[in-house]
């Protein structure tokens, strides 16, 4: 095995893709072997294998680790092994080529700076190789070399080289990439993957290892303006620590402490007070590929999901109505109008397919715009509505933050870039509330009426903060305070039973979900004429903004419970004391009655 450099620092990741069976794991053994980058003893014990099941020895074998995958003489997950050359070090990845296990494929891909295609010579170019191709421009995997394997089996003819050549360089001219090199190997024999092959005279080009080395490293993430989106927060308590930890890894760019950070989609502003590791101290630069820790000066409410920035750099775009392009490998087929997952980095937000522009066959690039919706294998133009405002850059921009998966049911079913953040129209929500309105019966009793008999005008009471600060307790309180006055009020406990109220809602599913149909009902009981109570959990400013669309036309009134209020939440009272339950009673009594959602209220 090769003695590695160790003065060197650079390290590339090269992605090797392919049709089945066209030799990817053939040609990477092959240039393990060859360049003796073996781990002792690896090549006889595959040989001793091989002899031992009376099977004929294969390079690919030195790779394909897996029990299934020595069986059926195919690739199943992405492979990664590291070998060096006199210029630097790389990280090869043997990504998948068989049609089922194109989403191992395109993880693979994602974290590559170039790519290896292999195409047999015998074969030649088939669906899956166009595929391929266009995945690597969709992830935007921009030095791309076309490896021509298995000339042996075609005599190593000049003819069905530059026939394969041409058909295959005029596909990725339509995609927009240019291959760099076009090489014919036999990885079997070991011909042009590192010695120059004597069978082939009539070619004059680079070797496999000599493309590997005029390829292009990308410059470096760090110089990029920072992006680090957050993962967690923690806080440790013991001896009086009071911090609140930010976590995450930087994609992009350097932070240093005592730099001014904004996050985003929230807007939100502080500065860095202290970068943390584990287990080395604070120290005061980091760099992008780094997982750290962070501090702020001003104690400000961050969400998971957020992403932080410096303020005098280019900005991400912040939005919920992404023009993405789109491959879908789900076995269901996407449809509009229902319920997904996508994440972005660390944000896992509810997403929709609101619209299909065109569907694209990605084998022969022939699209349709009739499309109704997309399917398995499909790559789609199309506009996705989230739930929540995302942050994110364009592909063309910093791609670490454009590249997103949808997630259905629990299992990974697609995937995509963002090209363009869409003008902001009227969210799902809206829409709805805009149709049920339109939809619902009134009676003939109008809500002044209503007031007036009741003495009260009818208001849905949000009482919010994070767990175990007796939110519940207050809001029972309030409830009885209410109902011995003689109002006609419920307190609906949307934190506590919201399965009570759907039977089929589950408790471990999206947010909104378990909040939507409970806010419904808030309307209903507005509508009724009476006092709504509910008691949320870690309510945030989008979800709200949830909550007072769908209570339309009635007013949403907030009282924030516990001592660390939301600073970006629009409350209209603060409860720091809970404790002291009658005199919160009391304030939120006189706050509806100051508001005029109280008739005829006395202390």
């Amino acid at each position: 095995m090769q003695t590695r450099n160790t003065d060197r620092s650079e390290r590339m990741a090269i992605v090797v893709i392919g049709h089945v069976d066209h030799g990817k794991s053939t040609v990477l053994g092959r240039l393990l072997a060859d360049t003796n980058s073996l781990p002792v003893g690896k090549l006889d014990q595959v040989r001793e294998y091989c002899q031992r099941n009376a099977r004929p020895f294969e390079y690919a074998f030195l790779l394909d680790g897996l029990r299934d995958e020595q069986a059926q003489g195919i690739t199943i997950d992405s492979a990664r092994c590291f070998f060096m050359s006199s210029k630097r070090d790389y990280v090869l990845i043997d990504a998948p080529g068989h049609l089922e296990f194109l989403k191992n494929m395109v993880s693979g891909a994602a974290r590559a700076e170039a790519a290896l295609l292999v195409v047999d010579a015998k074969e030649g170019v088939r669906e899956n190789t166009k595929r391929h191709g266009y995945l690597m421009s969709l992830l935007g995997v921009r030095q791309t070399t076309i490896v021509i394997n298995k000339m042996d089996l075609v005599d190593y003819s000049s003819d069905v080289f530059a026939a394969i050549v041409a058909e295959y360089s005029a596909f990725l001219e339509r995609i927009g990439i240019k291959a760099q090199a076009y090489i014919p190997v036999s990885a079997r024999l070991g011909d042009n993957i590192v010695h120059r092959s004597n069978a082939m005279p009539w070619y004059q080009g680079p070797t496999v290892l000599d493309q590997l080395d005029l390829f292009e490293k990308e410059p470096p993430a760090i110089d990029n303006p920072l992006r680090l989106p957050v993962q967690d927060v923690y806080r440790f308590t013991e001896a009086g620590d009071d911090r609140r930890i930010f976590a995450g890894r930087i994609e992009t760019g350097r932070p240093r402490a005592g730099e001014d950070v904004i996050l985003w989609p929230s807007g939100k502003r502080s500065r860095i007070a202290t970068l943390e590791g584990f287990p080395s101290w604070p120290y005061l630069e980091a760099v992008a590929g780094q997982s750290i820790g962070l501090t702020l000066e001003e104690q400000i409410y961050i969400e998971p999901g957020q992403i932080l920035c410096k303020p005098d750099q280019p900005q991400p775009q912040c939005g919920n109505q992404l023009l993405t392009h789109l491959f879908w490998l789900g076995r269901r087929p996407m449809l509009p109008n229902k319920r997904y997952k996508l994440k972005l980095g660390t944000a896992s937000v509810s997403a929709w397919l609101r619209q299909i522009n065109y569907i694209m066959d990605a084998s022969d690039l022939t699209t349709s715009r009739s499309a109704k919706q997309v399917e398995r294998y499909q790559v789609a133009q199309c506009i996705i509505e989230t739930l929540k405002p995302l942050a994110f850059d364009t592909v063309d921009r910093i791609a670490q933050t454009s590249r997103f998966v949808i997630v259905d049911n629990y299992e990974i079913s697609g995937g995509g870039i963002i090209s363009e953040g869409l003008a902001k129209g009227t969210d799902r929500t809206q829409r709805q509330v805009e149709l049920r309105q339109r939809s619902w019966r009134r009676t003939s009793i109008d809500p002044q009426a209503r007031a007036a008999r009741y003495n009260q005008r009818a208001t849905v009471v949000i009482l919010c903060g994070p767990e175990g600060v007796g939110k519940d307790r207050l809001a029972n309180a309030l409830e009885k305070s209410l109902f011995d006055q003689g109002r006609f009020v419920y307190y609906l406990g949307l934190s506590n039973s919201p399965s009570g109220i759907e039977p089929d809602i589950d408790l471990s599913s999206e947010r909104d979900q378990v909040l939507h149909r409970p806010g419904e009902i808030c309307h209903m009981f507005a509508d009724a004429g009476l006092f709504i109570i509910t008691s949320i959990s870690d309510l945030d400013q989008h979800e709200l903004r949830m909550l007072a669309t769908l209570a339309r036309p009635y007013d949403c009134l907030v009282i924030h419970v516990g001592k660390d209020p939301v600073d970006d939440l629009p409350v209209d009272l603060d409860i720091t004391d809970p404790e002291k339950t009658s005199d919160a009673v009391e304030r939120i009594c006189k706050l509806l009655s100051e508001r005029e959602y109280l008739l005829e209220y006395y202390l």
